[in-house]
């Protein structure tokens, strides 16, 4: 009888892609899944999955704790094997992936982001990357130099040649499509920027994944349009779009906009939207759509939805302008989307999983948490980066989303697998399945159990119900801990080839 590596026996094993949902055995050697099978095996090490669910990894194309390790763990606790940076991006692209090498226990990619291109631009004094990461170096800009030209400059002429250059250097260098936050530079980035964005998705044969420009359920600056700014250059140049935590951005007419996607993707337009399993979000007190103007009229929402981290206060409309003017990078969480407009989109067949997992603070001193072995209840921080997919998984359990497991679950893997494959990523044809000469990123839960803990008042408690997570074939987390020193991550390229 063959050994293998690992062998996994008894578990429901759930590959979205062929529809197999069934007790299998699964063997693994040299980081692939070797078998599939009804039949008895053996392994040098056995995981006895009986009662469980054995399935993809899940794959987060929306987590800016991608880069570091504290934000791997808490990912990998949730049952993520595959998070990337892919909506606020990286730049230089280069550096980002070389910085990982060989030091991360999760694979990991990243979009060239149009957010740092601008800053590199637009600041002068910017010449290094403080952290090795723009979504750190952004809210630390006492350490890093950053400045908020980025948001709220617009370019000329030659700054936007010089922009399309830049952007198309980080695909050159493997970056896994364009990231294009335009959401959080409403008064600066051009529409002829946003246009160059998917143009050079286009010609690469990849993705653009977005953050829109509006936050909004109003006229003349709806959510619906802002998915235009980016569905329109698509239908001229080509290239996919993925309109990331879309719920935050149409609100009201999510339904509407899923429906939108769908007509679209039945003309052969690549298009997906992506949602997270909360209605409220994550960011700074300088984001443009918590103006009030837009905050109050466009998203129906008062400065008491707004809740400053550090001490978790609903902000007044004193304090509301008193950190703008004094602390504007302040993070805070914000009421955006009703829950039922976004269970209505987490049910719809199309939709997508995806984290927004943000930065977390030490509760004591403020300071970014980056370190492995740093304690997840002393950490401040928007729960999703914690318990988004463990949320998704005890939501359908509970038929909170009336969704079957077998959707829910594909939700966060194959049809993420899928979109990326089909856009200019081959590496991911081996994720996001459990079939034979596959990646054995595998993710095994209790369905009766499965339990997102994080919250608002303790945004780091890490999900339960996930004894298990393989990446590449080592075991990650294992008997409901980590395991420490494995650094089977790989890096997620696109092909850096025009198409």
């Amino acid at each position: 009888m063959a050994e293998y590596d690992i062998v996994i026996t008894g578990g429901r094993v759930i590959d979205p892609e062929t529809e197999l949902d069934a007790v299998r055995n699964v063997g693994i050697n040299d980081g692939k899944i070797a078998v599939v099978t009804e039949k008895a095996i053996q392994g040098k090490e056995t995981i006895d999955a009986t009662g469980h669910v054995v399935c993809p990894g899940f794959i987060d194309m929306h987590n800016h704790n991608a880069g570091y390790p504290f934000g791997q763990k808490l990912a990998l606790r949730d049952g993520v094997t595959t998070p990337m940076e892919l909506e606020l991006g990286v730049y230089p692209v280069k550096e980002w992936y070389e910085g990982l090498d060989g030091k991360s226990r999760s694979n990991y990619g990243g979009s060239v982001s149009s957010v740092a291109v601008r800053e590199f631009i637009l600041n002068p004094d910017l010449t290094e990357m403080f952290h090795g990461n723009f979504v750190l170096d952004m809210v630390s800009p006492e350490k890093a130099h950053t400045s908020m030209k980025w948001s709220q400059q617009p370019s000329t002429a030659e700054q936007i040649e010089q922009f399309e250059k830049m952007m198309e250097e980080g695909l050159q260098q493997g970056s896994v499509g364009v990231g294009h936050a335009v959401g959080y530079m409403v008064d600066g980035c051009s529409q002829q920027e946003s246009a160059i964005c998917q143009k050079l998705a286009g010609k690469y044969g990849q993705s653009t994944y977005v953050h829109s420009r509006f936050s909004s359920q109003m006229p003349p600056t709806s959510g619906l349009l802002a998915f235009f700014e980016m569905m329109a250059p698509q239908e001229i140049y080509g290239g996919g779009v993925v309109l990331q935590h879309m719920s935050a951005q149409a609100l009201r007419d999510t339904k509407a906009a899923l429906e939108l996607f769908d007509a679209a993707r039945e003309k052969g337009i690549q298009v997906i939207g992506e949602i997270y399993p909360y209605d409220y979000g994550a960011s700074d007190i300088l984001a443009p759509y918590l103006y009030p103007e837009n905050y109050g009229r466009n998203m129906g929402r008062t400065y008491k939805d707004i809740i400053q981290i550090s001490n978790l206060e609903p902000l007044t409309k004193e304090s509301y302008e008193h950190l703008r003017e004094t602390a504007p990078f302040t993070p805070i969480m914000f009421y955006n989307a009703l829950e039922e407009d976004v269970v209505k989109g987490l049910e719809h067949p199309s939709s997508v999983v995806g984290s927004d997992g943000f930065v977390w603070t030490d509760r004591e001193t403020g300071e970014i948490v980056l370190d492995w072995d740093h304690p997840c209840d002393t950490v401040n921080g928007h729960p999703r980066g914690a318990g988004t997919h463990a949320r998704i998984l005890a939501w359908t359990r509970e038929k909170k989303l009336d969704i079957p497991l077998s959707l829910a679950v594909s939700k966060m893997t194959y049809m993420i697998a899928k979109y990326m494959e089909d856009n200019g990523v081959p590496q991911m044809a081996d994720k996001g399945r459990i079939q034979e000469g596959k990646d054995a990123d595998i993710t095994i839960f209790d369905p009766e159990t499965v339990q997102d803990n994080a919250t608002m008042k303790d945004g780091g408690l890490p999900s339960t119900g996930i004894p298990y997570v393989l990446v590449n074939g080592t075991i990650v987390i294992k008997d409901s801990d980590t395991v420490d020193d494995v650094f089977p991550g790989k890096p997620i390229h696109g092909t850096g080839k025009v198409a």
